[in-house]
């Protein structure tokens, strides 16, 4: 979205925690500050505390103290900040602190389906704070939209993809030179990290069914793990479930059930146009009920999608027409879309087209860069 705002319009200033995140902003000479750790409240359709998980408070606690600091330290080097955007709702504690820091317009992205139904008074409190400290909140589909309280500031503005960027050569390595694949095989991948939540294990199971059902296919992998762990941490978060080496435990099912030859893994790579254009299926089997960001960047190499999603909005996947919309942790239900466009190979190409005209009504990112800094010169003038 930087990229694709006009010249001269919007100079960037991020905060953020250490990763390949801050590397990227700062190959792209974007002003970057680093900090130990965001605090932040899940209140998510996913995440939301419960059980076990109220523990994670205990790691936001610890991040208060990092998050004020680095918004003061940000407020004394950064002198002339017109707008604050805060790039997921779940950072409610950053919400407050940046409008009491920096007295200025406030922008909130809402990037995940929220839970209402279990958390009414915390649904309450989200609310209350992103009424009084937010001028702006940015839903990215109509389903996030659909899960916010009502009587916000809220607009709808999808994320977004360079159509000219993805014409340009990457001087990455190409992710699939290592794999000697038959053509006639269907390709189908995964995108992401590798994390429970996206449905990762699902998807190793439907690759073990489809190979059961003799379909000739070939699945991918490709991401890398969310957080590496050592030691009595590591022990501590299996014991609690927040956490697992979710790529050991992927290859070694892949190695107990003899997929090495059926399942292929790609660590992280920045050249994911390369990917895109050498599959056939992507698939999202995530536990999110929503449609991640791969399913529009796969549509615009006409590639169709399976999404694990219940009661679908049709501006990010029309079910039987740009993909195929199956139950969340079901993997029969994923192998079964596989063998679906594996008997039926002219669907693929069919919903391909149809997620490509799609992708560009909704997904262009000079389009929806424009969208944003509208919302930015509209609130700009605005100081609660």
């Amino acid at each position: 979205m930087i990229k694709a705002f006009p010249d001269n319009t919007v100079i960037p200033y991020l905060i953020t925690v250490p990763g390949n995140v801050p590397d990227i902003f700062q190959n792209e000479n974007i002003s970057t500050m680093r900090t130990l750790g965001i605090a932040q409240m899940d209140n998510t359709q996913y995440g939301f505390y419960r059980g076990y998980r109220w523990l994670v408070l205990l790691r936001e606690f610890f991040y208060i103290c990092p998050t004020l600091f680095a918004l003061l330290r940000a407020r004394l080097k950064w002198k002339k900040i017109d707008v604050v955007h805060i790039n997921e709702v779940t950072m409610i504690l950053p919400i407050i602190l940046a409008k009491c820091i920096f007295r200025k317009p406030l922008v909130v992205h809402v990037r995940s389906v929220q839970q209402t139904q279990k958390t009414r008074w915390r649904t309450l409190l989200v609310k209350c704070i992103l009424h009084y400290f937010s001028d702006v909140i940015i839903a990215i589909d109509s389903t996030v939209a659909r899960s916010l309280p009502t009587g916000l500031p809220l607009q709808v503005i999808h994320n977004g993809f360079s159509l000219e960027e993805k014409k340009t050569k990457s001087t990455d390595t190409l992710p699939f030179a290592s794999f000697n694949i038959s053509d006639n095989l269907l390709k189908i991948a995964i995108i992401g990290t590798l994390h429970p939540m996206k449905g990762v294990y699902e998807f190793v199971e439907a690759a073990k069914l489809c190979k059961e059902r003799n379909i000739k296919a070939c699945f991918f992998i490709i991401g890398s793990n969310s957080r590496s762990l050592h030691g009595f941490k590591e022990f501590i978060f299996k014991k609690l479930q927040f956490a697992h080496n979710v790529g050991n435990d992927l290859r070694e099912t892949v190695r107990q059930n003899d997929l090495e030859s059926y399942v292929h893994f790609i660590d992280f790579t920045l050249n994911i146009r390369e990917i895109y254009e050498n599959i056939d299926l992507l698939c999202f089997p995530s536990h999110l009920n929503a449609v991640g960001r791969p399913v529009f960047e796969a549509a615009f190499s006409k590639v169709p999608s399976i999404v694990a999603i219940h009661d679908p909005l049709e501006d990010t996947i029309v079910d039987g027409e740009t993909g195929v919309c199956i139950a969340p942790k079901n993997a029969t239900a994923l192998a079964d879309a596989i063998e679906y466009f594996y008997r039926k190979p002219e669907e693929i190409r069919r919903m391909g087209d149809l997620a490509y005209k799609l992708a560009l009504k909704n997904f262009d990112i000079r389009v929806n860069a424009q969208k944003v800094l509208g919302l930015y010169e509209s609130v700009q003038p605005c100081v609660k």
